[in-house]
């Protein structure tokens, strides 16, 4: 897969709310995911395809409902691609929010080895 490609799958998954294939399909074993800041929940930086999922069943636990989820169309470099990821929602613990989020990937021998997020 060339990095267009890479970039288009994972805005479909995400869109379909299906990360978990996306992880499956597209990460690397060794990837990494960096969040803004570290908070109670979640470290700042998790190494692994396997912490990363963990954190992602962990995130799943913490929502209680979605209203909305949307993915923004990729923006693609050589070797790295961006987009937002916006969503409505209520958490367990802390009620309604609406959170945005900047979404940046990099690629490496067709698999994403990282994602961060900023908001």
């Amino acid at each position: 897969m060339n990095i267009k490609e890479i970039a288009d799958r994972l805005v479909q998954l995400c869109r379909e709310g299906d990360f978990e294939t996306a992880q499956k399909e597209l990460f690397a074993e060794n990837a990494v995911s960096i969040e803004p800041h570290a908070t109670p929940a979640f470290e700042k930086e998790t190494k692994g395809l396997k912490a990363i999922k963990e954190k992602g069943d962990k995130w799943n636990s913490m929502v209680q409902e979605m209203h909305s989820l949307a993915v923004s169309d990729p923006m693609i470099a050589s070797n790295s691609f961006a987009c937002t990821l916006s969503m409505n929602l209520v958490m367990k613990e802390h009620g309604p929010m609406e959170i945005t989020e900047l979404c940046v990937y990099q690629v490496k021998d067709e698999k994403i080895i990282s994602e961060q997020f900023y908001m």
